[in-house]
């Protein structure tokens, strides 16, 4: 019977064959009609093989998550294939359609994949904000205990590079951030070339800084072993001067030029020439490629003295290319082995052919390592996607106005929901980097209160100073405050907003941000989007209707961003009572399995409200995405099609058209992005379609948005109808909304005037 340590040293090599020959068959065995390259990653793969084998088969429990090294994702699905969790038919097509994921992702993937990555960082720093979501459901006890799972990132040196890790470092310090590792592939080589010198030193500094645990792993056992032999001091101290490149370049040449360059620079002293040459050149190789990060039993052992919840950063170091012909090249990070090398690497590791793909299950001899595979904890637990009930979302909340912004209008709706106390209200968590106040969360905030792990005071409330606001800290809080960092903030939706699969307990988590820094955090929502994250992100205040403010703070592509978006699914109402159907639909829209995220463009502007009750007909349509607010006569010459803030401009332009243009109308548009793709898709008649029919083919459509004028100039392809789109193409400036709206020519007067050029 096999110890662990020789059964993981088998599995390791499995893994290590399986991914590169994964790489290698997709590349150049797999037909490729095209003939473009696949790709793929055989030198980042084998870096971190080790790693790896000492997470997934001895490390890991089933409540921990990871989130892989996007150039990992071969090695990853070698793992699950071994454990039963992937098929062979996925990995022979990797990077195929259909096939095993060129990046692990939640979505595409079969296996377990806990986080998807692919835009580097982005995975790492989601890490942090599952743990925080982690803590913030196992604070609200909502009927079932929550496991303690370490959210483990493993990490690409050059990820670090990243600014998004470092802005996501400070947030965790601020939210004293627990249950998560990094572990650091320190192979010293990033896409083009090699790391600075001295990097280890420096991020140690960091995370240090920021309070977390630092362990570094540079040196394996039988380096370890290696240095207790006389002269081993001074080997260690060579290794420990060498440059990064030059270390990388004699792994590269081999064994024998290693040798000789470490007695050059030693000099002649008998005990390190008989440590070294008492070794051949492979197994001098072997000892030098040794790193910390490339054996297995030094890895369970640091792994398995961790025993707290602090944040802890590991500094592996590895070779970029370990155990291949790829070795420690500065070219490798593209590099594929040749049918020659892997010819040699399948003689290296004999396999004979026709067992390529073989798991272990496949070979009588291997059934001892099947059966521990199978009997480890975190492999028995299979997929750990949870599912979660629907939850009953509270009745419509309509406020009764006759003048207000949509912007304060949804803090009332959020406000009486938080009156309303229910199950629902409970499980709606609000975020927002640094902006809550300005964008109308506060009288949320002062029901709900700021989530923390430790309960604190409002000071200037207990010292009497009035305030509008209550800054009470607790864990019974539902909104977390967080730093100006957009991409914070999409990346903590995005952990939030898969709390259903991966704690089985379902949140609402809504965002709120300055409506054109949306564009500042565009890769994290992206991001949040892929993994099929479900969350409501407020954009507010848009448009140039926040005139004062200038350009900077003033949204134009907004619109057509909600509409590229996959994912999500954008409305921008102009009256309160709209947004108020929009957002209960919304929190319905985020259970539902062919559901996404809801993206609401608000604005500041105060318009006067309908004085109307709606009926099922008006909410269906609200829903759908548009309505005749002033439906044509017969035979209009003009129609007036808007969407958001500037329905009041929409309105007033009929009025000055007059008399001669009676038969106009107005078409209010709620959601472009709804009713754009219902029209592309064809599957029937789409709302759009309907609700043109009632306008002949030579009436001229003038369509209006504050912002850009793409948003809803492909309406008049619909059915061919003459177009002017109006709208924001520029950047605007200070001033007062008449006269920027005036500027942009998306004023009533502007709009009437163009109604009478049609004549």
């Amino acid at each position: 019977m096999l110890n662990k340590n020789k059964l993981l040293k088998i599995i390791e090599k499995k893994v290590l064959w399986l991914s590169c020959w994964m790489i290698h068959n997709a590349n150049h065995l797999r037909n490729n009609e095209d003939g473009l390259k696949v790709g793929g990653h055989q030198a980042s793969s084998a870096s971190i093989v080790s790693i790896m084998t000492a997470l997934y088969f001895n490390i890991l429990r089933p409540e921990d998550r990871v989130a892989v090294k996007p150039h990992a994702s071969p090695v990853f699905h070698a793992i699950q294939y071994l454990s039963g969790l992937q098929t062979r038919e996925n990995i022979e097509n990797f990077r195929g359609f259909g096939g095993a994921q060129s990046y692990p992702s939640r979505t595409k993937d079969i296996d377990d994949v806990d986080i998807s990555t692919g835009s580097v960082g982005l995975g790492v720093a989601m890490t942090s904000f599952v743990s925080l979501i982690q803590e913030y459901v196992s604070r609200k006890q909502f009927g079932k205990k929550i496991p303690q799972g370490r959210m483990i990132a493993l990490v690409g040196d050059a990820e670090l590079d990243e600014g998004n890790v470092y802005e996501c470092l400070q947030e965790g310090w601020k939210h004293d951030l627990r249950n998560v590792w990094w572990i650091i592939d320190y192979n010293r080589q990033s896409l083009d070339g090699v790391v600075h010198e001295g990097l280890s030193e420096r991020l140690g500094s960091v995370f240090e800084a920021f309070g977390w645990n630092l362990i570094i792993l540079k040196y394996g056992k039988l380096q370890k072993e290696a240095f207790d032999e006389p002269g081993g001091h001074l080997l260690k101290k060579w290794i420990d001067d060498c440059p990064n490149q030059l270390y990388s370049a004699l792994i590269y040449e081999g064994g024998s030029t290693f040798k000789q360059r470490i007695l050059d620079d030693i000099g002649d002293q008998d005990i390190v020439s008989e440590l070294i040459n008492k070794r051949t050149d492979s197994e001098f190789l072997d000892l030098m490629a040794n790193l910390g990060g490339h054996c297995v039993q030094t890895l369970i052992k640091v792994f398995e003295k961790v025993k707290d919840d602090k944040p802890t950063a590991f500094i592996a170091y590895t070779i970029k290319g370990w155990g291949t012909p790829l070795a420690g090249h500065k070219d490798n990070h593209a590099g594929l082995m040749t049918k020659a090398q892997m010819n040699s690497f399948r003689l290296k590791y004999g396999i004979s052919d026709g067992n390529e793909w073989n798991r272990f299950s496949d070979e009588k001899n291997n059934v001892e390592l099947d059966k521990y595979i199978k009997n480890l904890p975190f492999q028995k637990a299979k997929h750990r996607k949870y599912q979660c009930k629907k939850v009953s979302v509270d009745e419509n909340v309509f406020i009764k106005e006759t003048k207000i912004s949509t912007q304060n209008a949804f803090g009332k709706i959020l406000d009486q929901y938080a009156k309303n106390n229910t199950d629902f209200s409970q499980r709606i968590l609000t975020t927002s980097p640094d902006v809550s106040v300005s964008t109308n969360l506060g009288p949320w905030i002062n029901r709900k209160g700021l989530f923390s792990r430790k309960d604190s005071s409002d000071t200037f409330k207990d010292r009497k100073i009035p305030s509008a606001q209550k800054w009470i800290f607790s864990s019974q809080g539902q909104h977390i405050e967080l730093g100006i960092a957009e991409m914070n903030l999409f990346l903590m939706l995005g952990a939030a907003g898969l709390s259903h699969e991966f704690f089985g307990e379902r949140l609402f988590p809504i965002g709120t941000v300055y409506d054109p820094f949306i564009s500042r955090g565009l890769d994290a929502m992206n991001y949040a989007c892929y993994q099929d994250a479900r969350f409501m992100i407020v954009g507010t205040p848009s448009g140039i209707s926040l005139a004062p403010e200038g350009g900077a703070h003033q949204s134009i592509g907004t619109p057509l961003i909600g509409i590229s978006q996959p994912g999500l699914l954008s409305f921008e109402p102009a009256f309160a009572d709209e947004l108020a159907l929009i957002m209960n639909y919304g929190f319905n829209y985020l259970q539902d399995e062919a559901g996404g995220s809801i993206y609401l463009r608000l604005t500041t502007r105060s318009i006067d409200q309908p004085m109307r009750e709606i009926d099922n007909e008006l909410k269906n349509n609200i829903i759908k995405g548009g309505y005749w607010l002033k439906k044509p006569g017969p035979n209009p010459e003009v129609i007036i099609v808007y969407q958001g803030a500037v329905a009041i401009e929409a309105i007033e332009s009929t009025a000055l058209l007059g008399e001669k243009f009676k038969n106009s109308g107005v078409l209010s548009i709620t959601s472009s992005d709804k009713l754009f793709h219902e029209w592309k898709n064809q599957n029937s008649t789409s709302h759009i379609e309907l609700l043109l029919e009632c306008v002949p083919r030579d009436t001229r459509i003038i369509t209006v948005i504050d912002g850009h004028p793409m948003t809803l100039s492909w309406i008049g392809s619909i059915n061919g109808h003459k177009t002017i789109p109006l709208g924001v193409s520029s950047f605007g400036q200070t001033g007062k909304v008449e006269d920027l709206f005036k500027e942009f020519t998306i004023d009533s007067q502007s709009i009437s005037n163009l109604g009478f050029s049609f004549n």
